[in-house]
C-alpha cells in the first residue's frame, strides 16, 4: 500500500516487499468524503482478505501548503479510521523528517502494530563536497519496539546511511515475531468459575484486584508470564458477568472490557459470533456441559418382583394368546363334532387346559381328533419357550433388585410427575442464558421458565428430599458432591447423569481486538495443548481441590450406606408376591364359593 507516489527514496529491497498488490490513498481526499464512501473505499484497503502479508507505505514528505503537520495529522488519521490496530502483524514504513520521529512512532493508531519503521532523510550542508552536481544526504532508519523500556514502547536508530553508498546489511530492521515482553504489565479481568478460574478478592469493592489461588487458569497465567516475560494485574469484573450483548455491537462483562480496550485479556469465557467480532480467542479447553443431579435409581418394590420378568404389553400377550388359544381349540372340537359326530369339548375345560398347560400342570388332554392334537403340541411348545423365559428372568429380580431409571435428559425432568428443578443464578449471566431463552426446543425453554434460583446447598438438600432436580454445569457440582457428600468407599445419593447439554465449544481466554501478543499466546496455548498438560493439569486440579475440601470438612458425610452384597438369600421380603397373590386366590376363592352358595340356594324348590 501506499500514501501518494512518491517512493524515490526508498531502498530498492523495502519496494521489492510491497508485492504485486498497490493501492494508492490521498489521505485528505478520503477523509473529506462522506462516512459511507470512506466505509466503501477502505474494505479494498487492505487489498484480498487471503493476502498474508500487508505493507503499508506513509510518504510525509509532500509539502501541503507548507503545513507538514496537517499532512501528518491527516496519515495518522487515517492510520486509526482503516483500522490498522486490527493488525498488528502488518508492516509500516514511514517516510518523513526527523523532527515528526516521536510523534508519528509513538502514535495512538500505532499501539498494537509491532513492525514499524521510519525512513528520516537528512540533507547535506551546501558547504559538504557533491558529486556530479547532486546533494547527498544521511537516511536514518528509526524502529518502534513495543516493551523495549522496561515493558513500555520505546524508539531506537537502528541504521544510518550515506544516500552515496550503497545500502547493506538490512535483514534485521524488523523485529519480527515477539518473543520477549520486557516485563510489560497485562490487565486482566476475570470473573470465579471453578476449576477455570478461583481467587480471593483484596477488597469487597467491586472491580477489586484480586489473588489468584490454585486453579486452571492462575496455573496457566504463570505459565505465560515465565515464558514470555510480563507481569500482570488482575481485576475482578464489577458486575461479575462475562459478558452478553446489551445493545446492537456492544458488551458488557468482561467482553466489555476488552471492547473498550479497559483490559488486555480475560480469562475463561466461551465464544459466540457476536464476541468474536470484537475480541480475539484463544481455545484453551474444552467446556463444560449442564447436567441433570438427582437422587441415585431407587429400589423396585419386592412385591412387584413376580411381574417384573414380563413388560406390560408382554403379558397382555399371553393372557389374550391363553384365551384365543381356548377358543380356537373350543371351535375346532365344535366343528369336528359337528361334521363327524362324537363327543365335544367345553369351553372353560378348553381354556383351563391352556391354563394349566402354561403353568406345567396341565388336565388330561381335552382334543379327540388329530388336528387338536397338532394345535395342542404347538401350544406346549409355546409354553415351554414362555415357561423358560419368565423362570430365568425371575430368579434374576429375585437375587438382584431392580431399580428404577436414572433422569438423564432434560426430557426425563419434564416428564417426571410433580418434579421441580433449579440452579444457582450466576452461570445465567452468560452464554447458558441465550442457550436456555434462544432455544428452538420448548423443553430447552420451558426449563428455564420453571427455574428455581437458590444456592448449590439448598438444592442438593431438596434433592435429598425427593422429586427435585439440580441443573448446573457438571463438573462444578461433581467437585461439590465428592467433597461434601461421598463417603470413603465412593458412595454418594446422588446421580449425576452421564449425558448433557453441551452449551458451548470450548472455553478458552479472550483478548482485545488487534492485541500484539495474541499469535504468541495462541502458539503456546497450542504446544501446551498437543503436549497434554493442560489436560493434566485440569484434572490435577480438580482432584487436589476435593482432597483439601475432604481434609477441611467438619460435617457429617450425607451418604446412605451400601446395601450391595456378594451373595443374596431369599427371604420373606423376596417372596412376598407369591404369598400376595396366594392371598388374593383365597379370596376370589371364597367368592365364588358364596355365589356358588346363594345360586344353590335360590334355585333350590320351596
Amino acid at each position: 500500500m501506499a500514501f501518494r507516489r512518491r517512493v524515490k527514496a526508498l531502498p530498492r529491497h523495502i519496494t521489492a516487499s510491497v508485492g504485486d498488490g498497490v493501492v494508492v490513498v490521498d489521505a485528505g481526499s478520503l477523509l473529506s468524503q462522506d462516512q459511507l464512501t470512506q466505509d466503501h473505499l477502505l474494505q479494498g484497503l487492505w487489498g484480498d482478505t487471503r493476502t498474508t502479508c500487508h505493507t503499508l507505505i506513509l510518504d510525509l514528505t509532500i509539502n501541503n501548503n507548507n503545513n507538514n503537520n496537517n499532512n501528518t495529522s491527516l496519515a495518522l488519521r487515517l492510520l486509526e479510521t482503516s483500522g490498522l490496530w486490527k493488525l498488528p502483524e502488518a508492516r509500516v514504513v514511514v517516510i518523513g523528517k526527523r523532527a515528526a520521529v516521536k510523534d508519528v512512532l509513538l502514535h495512538h493508531s500505532l499501539r498494537n502494530t509491532i513492525n514499524v519503521l521510519y525512513l528520516a532523510v537528512h540533507h547535506l550542508t551546501r558547504h559538504t563536497p557533491s558529486r556530479q552536481g547532486r546533494e547527498w544526504g544521511l537516511l536514518s532508519v528509526y524502529g518502534r519496539c513495543l516493551y523495549c523500556r522496561s515493558g513500555q514502547m520505546d524508539i531506537k536508530l537502528n541504521r544510518q546511511w550515506n544516500m552515496d553508498m550503497n545500502i547493506s546489511d538490512t535483514k534485521h530492521l524488523f523485529y519480527g515475531e515477539m518473543h520477549n515482553m520486557m516485563g510489560h504489565k497485562l490487565d486482566i479481568v476475570t470473573v470465579m468459575r471453578f476449576p477455570y478460574i478461583f481467587f480471593t478478592r483484596d477488597t469487597e469493592a467491586p472491580g477489586t484486584t484480586v489473588t489468584l489461588q490454585d486453579s486452571l487458569d492462575a496455573r496457566l497465567i504463570k505459565v505465560f508470564a515465565q515464558a514470555l516475560n510480563f507481569t500482570f494485574e488482575i481485576r475482578e469484573d464489577p458486575d461479575r458477568s462475562w459478558g452478553l450483548e446489551t445493545e446492537k455491537g456492544v458488551h458488557g462483562g468482561m467482553v466489555g472490557h476488552l471492547q473498550r480496550e479497559e483490559s488486555d485479556l480475560c480469562t475463561a469465557v466461551g465464544p459466540t459470533p457476536a464476541r468474536m467480532k470484537i475480541l480475539e480467542y484463544l481455545r484453551g479447553y474444552d467446556s463444560d456441559v449442564m447436567a441433570v443431579i438427582s437422587l441415585k435409581p431407587s429400589l423396585l418394590p419386592e412385591h412387584l418382583s413376580l411381574i417384573r420378568p414380563f413388560e406390560g404389553e408382554l403379558w397382555l400377550a399371553v393372557v389374550v394368546s391363553v384365551v384365543a388359544w381356548g377358543v380356537i381349540l373350543w371351535l375346532l372340537q365344535r366343528a369336528w363334532w359337528w361334521v363327524a359326530g362324537g363327543p365335544g369339548v367345553r369351553f372353560n375345560t378348553a381354556l383351563l387346559y391352556g391354563w394349566g398347560a402354561l403353568l406345567e400342570r396341565p388336565p388330561s388332554d381335552p382334543s379327540t381328533n388329530t388336528s387338536g392334537q397338532v394345535l395342542l403340541g404347538w401350544w406346549l411348545v409355546f409354553c415351554l419357550v414362555v415357561n423358560t423365559a419368565y423362570r430365568s428372568s425371575l430368579i434374576a429380580h429375585m437375587t438382584v433388585q431392580g431399580k428404577s431409571k436414572p433422569i438423564e435428559t432434560f426430557e426425563d425432568v419434564v416428564n417426571q410427575d410433580g418434579w421441580r428443578w433449579g440452579s444457582e443464578p450466576w452461570p445465567y449471566k452468560g452464554l447458558p442464558l441465550l442457550y436456555f431463552t434462544e432455544h428452538k426446543n420448548p423443553t430447552i425453554r420451558k426449563i428455564y421458565q420453571h427455574m428455581e434460583m437458590m444456592g448449590v446447598d439448598d438444592a442438593l438438600s431438596k434433592v435429598l428430599a425427593g422429586s427435585f432436580s439440580l441443573i448446573h454445569w457438571k463438573i462444578y457440582t461433581t467437585i461439590i458432591i465428592s467433597s461434601r457428600y461421598t463417603d470413603s468407599r465412593g458412595h454418594t445419593p446422588f446421580y449425576i447423569s452421564k449425558q448433557g447439554a453441551s452449551i458451548m465449544s470450548s472455553i478458552g481466554w479472550g483478548t482485545r481486538k488487534g492485541a500484539p501478543f495474541y499469535p504468541r499466546f495462541k502458539k503456546v496455548f497450542s504446544r501446551l495443548e498437543d503436549a497434554g498438560l493442560i489436560s493434566y493439569l485440569k484434572k490435577d486440579v480438580i482432584n487436589r481441590r476435593i482432597r483439601e475440601n475432604r481434609n477441611e470438612a467438619t460435617l457429617d458425610l450425607q451418604v446412605t450406606p451400601s446395601e450391595e452384597s456378594s451373595q443374596v438369600v431369599l427371604g420373606m421380603q423376596h417372596m412376598q408376591g407369591a404369598f400376595y397373590l396366594l392371598f388374593l386366590g383365597y379370596g376370589v376363592s371364597l367368592l365364588t364359593l358364596l355365589g356358588e352358595t346363594f345360586r344353590c340356594c335360590g334355585s333350590s324348590p320351596q
